[in-house]
Parts: C-alpha cells; structure tokens; sequence
C-alpha cells in the first residue's frame, strides 16, 4: 500500500530543503521523523508534517480500503521538493560598496510517497549491478572489460616459483611434501 501527501508554498529555498530531504529518502518512517525532528534545518519542520500527513493518509486509506496496516512498517519510498514561486519585492536590501540587491523570497513544494511493500530487498542492497561499473576481482583490483569470474594470471617472480603445487582449486595439498629452503644441521 502507498500513501501520498504535499505541503506546498513553504518558506525557503529549494535547495536547501533537498539537503533534509536526502537524509531520510529510503528510511523507516520512525527513523525518518526522529532525524527530522533533531534535524538544525529550517526547512526540517515542513518536511516533518508532510511526512506525518503521508502516514495519517496511509492509515486512513487502509481503514477505507479494509486492510490492517501498522505504520512502523511504513517507509519512505520517495521524497522530492520542487521549486516554488519567488516573491520579488520592491524593497531593497543594502548590499557592499553602497550597492542594492531586491529582495526575494523563495518557496518550495514537498511530495513524500510512503510504501509498505519490499523494504526489505532494497534495504539490504540487493540492486542488481549496473553495466558501465567496474567490478573487482578476487586481488582487489578492478578489471578493465573482464567479468569478474575471470581468473587473475599467475605470478612469474621467484617467492611465487617456490611455493607449493596448487591444485586446480587453487588451494594447497595436504599430501604435497614443503619446500624447505633452510639448511638441517
């Protein structure tokens, strides 16, 4: 079940209110209102109702719909802030060097969209990987156009000719007998 609210013409500037509204995309609702609320933005306080309102919208639409929904299983889903009108006024503001700027007032919208549904495979990072990303081998470095199941190629210094046989499995026998390097006296 999703649940959608907005709160429109909020004070402040776009930009601002994203940086909030990154912190809680993709979080519990519980997690989301408790970094809200201890949040030192402005822009916080709005978001925080918006987010109230989703859930209230959610547990109403389940009572409508005849469904048991709890709202700690509830999470954000997406959350995005669009640009709202600027107010240009026409008082001026003092700026440097004896200049005037005028005065603008900026405004934003919130749209937050709760889910109950498949939190859990995305919460667990189970994205499938993308194409262009470079994946890393089993040393550690990062192929260039090579699958990861590609095996890394054998080393050719001396320390790597003295070490004991492997096995196609790349791991060492346990009936080999060891190399000793070391004199007995």
């Amino acid at each position: 079940m999703e649940a959608r609210a907005s709160a429109k013409y909020l004070r402040g500037s776009a930009q601002k209110a994203r940086l909030v509204v990154d912190m809680i995309r993709g979080k519990n609702v519980n997690e989301a209102l408790a970094v809200l609320q201890y949040t030192n933005k402005r822009a916080a306080d709005g978001i925080e109702k918006c987010v109230r309102s989703a859930v209230a919208n959610a547990t109403e639409a389940a009572e409508k719909a005849n469904i048991a929904i709890d709202p700690d299983d509830l999470w954000v889903k997406a959350c995005f802030i669009d640009m709202g009108p600027t107010k240009n006024r026409r008082r001026m503001r003092p700026a440097p060097q004896g200049r005037a700027y005028k005065e603008r007032r900026h405004f934003h919208h919130v749209t937050v969209l709760l889910s109950s549904e498949e939190q859990a495979a995305l919460a667990k990072g189970k994205r499938p990987s993308k194409a262009g990303k470079p994946q890393t081998t089993a040393t550690g470095k990062k192929a260039a156009g090579k699958s990861a199941a590609a095996a890394p190629k054998p080393a050719t210094t001396k320390r790597a000719a003295t070490k004991q046989p492997e096995t196609a499995a790349g791991e060492t026998p346990v009936d080999a007998p060891a190399t000793e390097t070391a004199t007995e006296e």
